[in-house]
């Protein structure tokens, strides 16, 4: 709640604690970190319309993070 109180954010965050959502979204996996492969969150992004239905993924290596806001912001 401070996370989205202090950015100001207009829509709901989702707590995953038991990854319950991340595995059904493929969004948790095997992943490569400094060499080592490990298990993890894979940086993904949903565009989800008005409707809830999910118009793009991004996932990966497509999630660059010094650019994706721009990136997404621009679709």
């Amino acid at each position: 709640q401070k996370f989205k109180e202090k950015h100001a954010l207009p829509f709901p965050l989702i707590a995953d604690v038991d990854k319950t959502l991340l595995e059904a979204m493929g969004a948790w996996g095997e992943k490569t970190m400094y060499g080592k492969k490990t298990m993890g969150t894979i940086r993904t992004t949903f565009i989800i319309n008005e409707e809830g239905i999910i118009e793009q993924i991004f996932s990966g290596k497509q999630v660059n993070t010094k650019e994706h806001a721009s990136q997404i912001l621009n679709k």
